[in-house]
C-alpha cells in the first residue's frame, strides 16, 4: 500500500495506483537467470549404459557390388556392364535372387540424379535391399 502527502492538510492519503516498476525489475532479474540457466540443463550426463546381449547383422559371404565410375559407366562385381545389359548381368550374377543386398558405389564426381538412375534400375528389377558404400571418414571432418 502506498500514500501520498496532500498540500495542506499533513495527513497520507491512501494511493490506489499500482507501482509497477518493482514488479518489472524482478520479473527481468529472473528472465536473465533462467537465460543463462537454461543451457547448462542441457548438457549431456555420463551415464554408463549396460551392454547389448543383440547379436550383429550377419554379412553376405559374397556381397554384389555395383560400381558407378565417374564416366558414368557401371559395373558388376569386378566386370564392366553396358546400361542395356545390366539388370540381366545383375540377375545372372545373384542367381535370381532378389533378396540378396546390393551394396551401390558411385565415384564422388558422378552427378546424384545419374546416381539415382541407376537406383532406379536396381529398384525396377525387384532388389530392394540396396546399400550405399562410402569411406569411413576420421570424426569431425
Amino acid at each position: 500500500m502506498a500514500g501520498r502527502i496532500s498540500e495542506g492538510s499533513g495527513d497520507l492519503d491512501e494511493n490506489s495506483e499500482i507501482n509497477v516498476t518493482p514488479f518489472i525489475d524482478v520479473m527481468l532479474v529472473l528472465l536473465i537467470i533462467f537465460m543463462v540457466a537454461a543451457p547448462l540443463a542441457t548438457v549431456d550426463m555420463k551415464v554408463d549404459l549396460p551392454q547389448s546381449v543383440a547379436r550383429p547383422t550377419p554379412r553376405d559371404d559374397k556381397p554384389v557390388f555395383v560400381t558407378l565410375s565417374a564416366d558414368l559407366s557401371l559395373a558388376v562385381g569386378n566386370e564392366e556392364t553396358a546400361r542395356e545389359t545390366f539388370v540381366s548381368e545383375l540377375k545372372r550374377i545373384t542367381n535370381g535372387n532378389t533378396e540378396t543386398r546390393v551394396l551401390l558405389r558411385a565415384d564422388k564426381l558422378v552427378d546424384y540424379g545419374e546416381l539415382m538412375t541407376v537406383m532406379n534400375l536396381i529398384k525396377n528389377a525387384r532388389y530392394g535391399k540396396i546399400a550405399l558404400v562410402g569411406l569411413e571418414a576420421a570424426p569431425g571432418r
